[in-house]
């Protein structure tokens, strides 16, 4: 729950905006906002990355998810207290709902599941509900 969470955790991720390490290296393919068929927008960045490709929690957090999702696969998300991060589109998943996690540790590994047909991360940062463009958090503009 919220609670287990350190105080201001929401407030501390605020805080380091721009100063993020990517999940993974790769290229991104798709972009925030980019128009993606059927009148939908990217709701956040699709980095193309080999398979079996460590993927790592952006910050410190709880797991609030950690399973398949139709449409995008093995799914982990990290609540982080009024943020959370979206992993998508995973070969495996180091970790299971409630587990704590550090900024840099190893959650996920890359995949193709849930419909892609070449391996990549799809990634999302939202503040509460709304998904938010992820790029400027990061310390470089791509991974």
């Amino acid at each position: 729950a919220m609670s287990d969470l350190p105080p201001a955790a929401g407030q501390a991720f605020e805080k380091i905006r721009g100063r993020l390490a990517w999940p993974v290296s790769g290229k991104i393919t798709a972009r925030f906002g980019q128009a993606r068929g059927g009148g939908l927008k990217w709701n956040g960045v699709m980095i193309e990355a080999a398979r079996g490709t460590v993927v790592n929690a952006l910050y410190d957090g709880r797991v609030a998810y950690a399973d398949w999702l139709p449409g995008m696969g093995l799914l982990i998300i990290v609540d982080h207290g009024g943020y959370m991060s979206l992993y998508a589109h995973n070969e495996q998943l180091y970790k299971a709902v409630g587990a704590r996690v550090e900024g840099g540790e190893a959650i996920a590994t890359v995949g193709d599941t849930g419909g892609r047909s070449q391996p990549g991360l799809y990634l999302e940062i939202r503040r509460g509900a709304k998904a938010i463009d992820p790029v400027p958090w990061f310390r470089r503009p791509s991974p």
